[in-house]
């Protein structure tokens, strides 16, 4: 909270000076009430001075360690409790309070090695507890769970590890639990609402962090939270706003939000300045790496996003989802089965998993994982459940469409396609080659051949002719697979081109017979024919210019 100043009445019988009586009954402030008023920048202040003055103890040590880690300056609290276990026969309790200070620095290993020279009791026990999770050790972490008991610290923890773990409905019975007794720990809805953000649930997130910021409306982690609710329901510009107050703070007890919203301001903005913010904080903030993965994602720089995950081990769903994300980009890219084949196992064990089965995450990932493993049936069912979601979202919609191409379903596919805006997602050539094939599937070839014209002359273009020249000639639309066969052979002289162009040529004026197509593009199928030297031609255009004068059509 921030310190508010004392003012005089200052009125009309208000003297220049104060009174003898008034400077007797001024007190000199006592550490004990800046504590008692958590403004542990005065304490601190004050405890400083006293040991500058000489009257400094271990005691004084001691507040001005715990003053530091209650202001978020970890790496000043792991000094002060260092310097107390070099004096000898210090507290034994320092031993555990150097090892939260560790804890909290990310030194796992170190915290590890302090917190066994501490006593036993709950406070070590908790502190294990939360170790073994970062270290994976199941086992251990069951073992501690086993010894927490029904006090509320020990609850508060194992809240923390459900959470952790992404068991967010879990922690919220803990938390909601020990609120039916203790209505005045007003704390616990800020982590009720930040379990119903993680669930998704943002307007239920909003009216529960309510109740807090009603007492304490300039909470740093409140109103962060409260900006990213913003956010998910409305837009970056919302959240924005809502950082606003928390940015004009001066107050040095929300210096350790600065990083924060630092960081969360890049994510409201879309990724702006996302290199000159993010990398400082990948070791400060979790979300940090992650960010700067997908702009790297965003960014096409697929390498760059891969060694910021390939040393990742994964522990949330989020983090699980984004390195499935990469070995499927990089796999992709780079046509290996190795990172395709991770990429799967990865979305199979979000998609699968029991806490994510049923979000929409969740059901991306199964989606995605069959997408891979060419399963689309199995793909739909799981874009079919979300699609409401996403009906505006490029990404989605582009995977939607080419799994409903794959199935045959060509209409809808045409419908999807036709719904993305993004000018880079229409000019990749995974775009325009499904959009072509939907079109020839659907009767409209002549909008795949205008997919063509408007592409410059590259491998791509000329891949998109191979499928236009095969696809039309399989549909028997003869006069663009025609076209295509032309442009191919006149590309690249190859036999086959030839022998395609000849079929197509022949099936054109098949159909002008039978009265199924226009007569007048004879004239341009003789044309093509004599774009290729070899003896077969002149037979073929003697024919057809003998039906032509039969009946009466002008040809060259």
């Amino acid at each position: 909270m921030m310190l508010s100043r004392m003012k005089p009445a200052v009125g009309p019988g208000a003297t220049a000076g104060p009174s003898k009586e008034a400077s007797k009954k001024k007190k000199v402030p006592k550490y004990e009430d800046f504590l008692d008023a958590r403004d542990y920048t005065g304490a601190i202040t004050l405890l400083e001075f006293n040991r500058a003055s000489g009257k400094g103890n271990e005691e004084t040590d001691l507040w001005i360690a715990y003053c530091a880690f209650h202001l978020g300056d970890y790496k000043r609290a792991m000094e002060e409790y260092e310097r107390l276990t070099k004096r000898g026969n210090c507290q034994p309790d320092v031993w555990t309070f150097l090892a939260c200070a560790y804890f909290f620095l990310g030194m796992y290993p170190q915290a590890q090695k302090a917190v066994e020279k501490g006593p036993k009791g709950q406070l070590q026990n908790r502190m294990k507890f939360h170790l073994s999770h970062k270290f994976n050790d199941e086992r251990q972490l069951m073992g501690f769970h086993q010894n927490l008991q029904d006090v509320i610290e020990d609850q508060l923890s194992l809240a923390a590890i459900h959470y952790l773990r992404s068991h967010y409905q879990e922690a919220i019975d803990i938390y909601k639990r020990i609120l039916l007794d203790n209505r005045d720990y007003l704390a616990l809805n800020v982590y009720v609402a930040l379990c119903y953000y993680k669930l998704d649930y943002y307007d239920v997130s909003q009216e529960v962090l309510a109740v807090y910021l009603q007492t304490f409306t300039d909470s740093a982690i409140a109103l962060n939270l409260k900006a990213c609710n913003h956010f998910r329901l409305y837009n970056g510009k919302a959240a924005e706003a809502e950082l606003k107050a928390l940015q004009e703070m001066a107050s040095p007890s929300f210096v350790f939000a600065r990083d924060l919203i630092k960081h969360n301001l890049v994510v409201f903005r879309n990724g702006e300045g996302s290199l000159q913010v993010l990398p400082p904080l990948i070791d400060v903030i979790p979300e940090a790496r992650l960010n700067l993965v997908i702009y790297y994602l965003k960014q096409d720089d697929i390498n760059e996003a891969y060694n910021l995950v390939k040393e990742l081990e994964p522990t949330t769903p989020q983090e699980y989802i984004l390195k499935g994300v990469v070995n499927a980009t990089l796999g992709q890219e780079s046509g290996s089965r190795e990172h395709l084949k991770i990429a799967q196992q990865y979305f199979q064990l979000v998609g699968g998993s029991a806490s994510e089965c049923d979000t929409i995450p969740g059901r991306q990932c199964m989606a995605s994982c069959f997408f891979l493993l060419k399963q689309f049936e199995d793909v739909l069912i799981y874009f079919n459940s979300v699609k409401s979601y996403f009906y505006n979202d490029d990404a989605f919609n582009f995977n939607y469409a080419q799994a409903k191409a794959a199935v045959g379903n060509y209409k809808e596919s045409e419908e999807v396609f036709l719904l993305i805006q993004s000018d880079k997602m229409k000019n990749d050539y995974t775009y325009l080659s499904w959009l072509a094939r939907v079109y020839i599937m659907n009767r409209k070839p002549r909008l795949a051949w205008e997919l063509y014209l408007k592409m410059e002359t590259s491998g791509e273009s000329f891949s998109l002719l191979q499928l236009i020249a095969n696809d039309c000639y399989k549909m028997g639309q003869f006069y663009y697979a025609a076209k295509a066969f032309d442009v191919l052979e006149r590309l690249d002289p190859n036999p086959e081109y030839w022998e395609g162009k000849r079929g197509a040529c022949v099936g054109v004026f098949q159909l002008i017979i039978a009265g199924h197509e226009q007569r007048e593009l004879l004239r341009d199928v003789i044309n093509m024919l004599r774009n290729t030297s070899n003896p077969q031609v002149e037979y073929i255009i003697r024919t057809m210019k003998k039906w032509a004068k039969d009946n009466m059509v002008p040809v060259p």
